[in-house]
């Protein structure tokens, strides 16, 4: 995620450029409460100016008010669809408040966007993965592996789907009557 950053298009109102400054200021010191503040005056003086959410979603979005983050990014995409990071960032979000559909949704986008963007995949692949949908998180990890492979929390993510798809299976063969599959379950369940 990245912070509008510069001089923006407001008219010469240095008021306006004056709260996104310090906006990016506050953000950039890790005080997100006073950030929202500031791009919160940007925005109700100037609605239009799309940036002012974009850094107040993050702002949001980094002090844990998930709602509000996607709110803002929600108003950037309806005017910037085109952008990977907006649906990304979205996208986090709602991986955050648990929504996983949505978060699915979201990264599904970011990737039609960007192919070659392998957090997507990741974080799309723990999405899944928390709704039961074990193959495609499986798949998704394969896709970042095959450009990534050194990041061990992939190797991670991957091991944890195949766990819960075998729990699956064992579980399965242990309710028709199978012994083995019903120890290996427990064994897997410690």
């Amino acid at each position: 995620c990245m912070v509008f950053a510069g001089h923006a298009a407001f008219a010469g109102d240095l008021d306006i450029q004056h709260y996104f400054d310090e906006g990016n200021t506050y953000f950039n010191d890790g005080q997100y409460a006073k950030a929202i503040e500031s791009y919160s005056r940007v925005v109700a003086l100037y609605p239009d100016f799309i940036q002012g959410y974009y850094n107040r979603g993050l702002a949001y979005y980094k002090a844990g008010k998930y709602d509000e983050a996607i709110a803002d990014y929600s108003r950037v995409v309806s005017t910037a669809s085109g952008n990977a990071d907006i649906y990304n960032n979205r996208a986090l979000a709602y991986l955050k408040k648990g929504d996983y559909e949505h978060a699915i949704s979201d990264y599904t986008k970011v990737l039609a966007l960007n192919a070659r963007f392998p957090d997507a995949y990741h974080n799309r692949g723990i999405a899944y993965a928390n709704v039961g949908k074990f193959d495609e998180a499986i798949e998704d990890y394969n896709r970042v592996i095959a450009m990534k492979s050194k990041d061990p929390n992939i190797f991670l993510s991957r091991g944890v789907a195949f766990t819960k798809k075998a729990m699956e299976d064992f579980r399965r063969a242990c309710d028709m009557g199978s012994q083995l599959a019903c120890d290996n379950l427990k064994q897997l369940s410690r």
